[in-house]
């Protein structure tokens, strides 16, 4: 088997064993010697904790109050206690923009290519952004930025995206080539009058437990410092730095819209995008797909995959910070839970997007997180689920807050693009879509 192949499946099965586990007739009662709880009569009773109550026992009675200190506070906490705190942006960091304007895809779109270097050094800590924007616009346009697990030159047949690469465990940058997995359908959005953008999470930082000596923890590491302390960030932050400096990009470009930029990332990527959200404020919208445990689903339900799944030390520890790993036994031990999250997205559009059969993912944990956020998002004038009894697959509700659950497993299927369109077009330009 040829190098590059060997570590696309390597790279495959990091990334998707919860939702071969999760499909499964008979799912395993133990991963990495774990305990897995599938059934709901297991789940037990639990209490979350309140959303519009400060740290010092005040009620939230109005937005001011949200906004200047019961939402800073649970921010602070997400910080400090899942997914760690991270640098401003670069002072010397720099833009090149080496692909200004390139007609592609039979003349449907406009290319644009931009290396983001984090640092003086353009040797390293840097990443490249993908963006196609429909020919013709007459103005600027929204943006749906894709955060793949695959290089650019992945994502759709355009000879003129500049070669990607794949790292190996040992630290070795493998060029990638194009392959079934990683394409996206850049048409549909085009069509729609939406521009595409992709950036490949691995140029920010490798995704294994020694990814931070290659990637952008490991530049920020203070003299004698071996690791980021355990309130210091992980790789998902890590990942969601990256894309707030995308934003500082889009920001500069008078073709994108840089108030209707939607994030949207499976699985680790739906954590991430969901996180980046919740703390930079400048994207206009959310698309989470199967972000599960560490993501929307609630901690304290104990259905699938759990903190100590995430946190122990064969498997995804080093994607939070390591005070996270303090909650793995006793997740009601947490003074936050995935609630919370989702409402610090509030009161831009976020669309919950799961699998029916994702049971390692928890898709009723991630409604029911969604209905229990709901409180803020009314708070905010703004419409939530509207409803506590969870859709079925193929139902979809798209008010501010929505939630859409497709019969299948992990990850996102063709046909739920069409319900993101929806989603986008009912938001950002004011189509009556039920």
């Amino acid at each position: 088997m040829k190098t590059h192949k060997l570590i696309t499946v390597i790279f495959l099965t990091i990334c998707f064993l919860p939702g071969i586990f999760s499909q499964q007739n008979a799912p395993p009662k133990l991963v990495a010697g774990i305990p897995v709880n599938y059934d709901e009569a297991l789940v037990g009773s639990y209490t979350l904790p309140e959303l519009l109550v400060t740290l010092n026992g005040k009620k939230v009675r109005n937005t001011k109050m949200w906004y200047n200190v019961r939402r800073p506070e649970i921010v602070r906490m997400f910080e400090e206690l899942e997914y760690g705190k991270t640098p401003g942006r670069p002072a010397d960091m720099s833009f090149n923009v080496f692909d200004k304007g390139t007609p592609a895809l039979d003349g449907k779109a406009i290319r644009k290519q931009v290396t983001v270097y984090f640092t003086g050094d353009t040797s390293k800590y840097k990443m490249d952004i993908l963006i196609y924007l429909p020919a013709g616009a007459s103005g600027p346009v929204p943006l749906f930025l894709n955060l793949g697990f695959m290089p650019n030159n992945t994502i759709t047949d355009d000879p003129g995206i500049k070669p990607g690469y794949m790292w190996s465990r040992d630290g070795k940058r493998i060029p990638a080539k194009a392959g079934s997995f990683g394409r996206m359908n850049v048409d549909l959005f085009l069509s729609n009058g939406i521009g595409f953008a992709s950036i490949n999470y691995a140029d920010i930082e490798p995704d294994f437990a020694d990814g931070y000596k290659y990637g952008i923890r490991g530049y920020y590491l203070k003299p004698g410092q071996k690791y980021p302390a355990d309130d210091e960030w992980g790789a998902i932050a890590a990942w969601s730095w990256g894309l707030s400096r995308a934003m500082d990009y889009f920001e500069t470009d008078p073709q994108i819209d840089s108030k209707k930029v939607i994030l949207f990332g499976v699985s680790r990527l739906g954590k991430t995008v969901l996180w980046t959200g919740a703390r930079d404020t400048r994207f206009g919208m959310v698309i989470a797909s199967c972000s599960g445990e560490g993501g929307a689903a609630l901690s304290r339900r104990e259905y699938g995959e759990n903190i100590k799944h995430m946190t122990d030390s064969t498997r995804y520890f080093y994607q939070f910070c390591g005070n996270r790993r303090k909650f793995a036994d006793d997740p009601s031990s947490c003074p936050i839970d995935a609630h919370m999250l989702v409402a610090l997205v509030a009161p831009r559009p976020l669309l919950l997007q799961t699998g029916e059969t994702d049971y390692w993912s928890d898709p009723k944990g991630e409604f029911l997180a969604a209905v229990a956020s709901e409180p803020v998002w009314k708070l905010l004038g703004k419409k939530g689920l509207g409803t506590d009894v969870m859709p079925p697959a193929g139902k979809s509700i798209l008010n501010d807050l929505g939630y859409y659950m497709h019969a299948g497993g992990h990850g996102a299927m063709p046909d739920d693009y069409q319900i993101f369109i929806k989603f986008i077009r009912k938001h950002f330009f004011g189509e009556k879509i039920e």
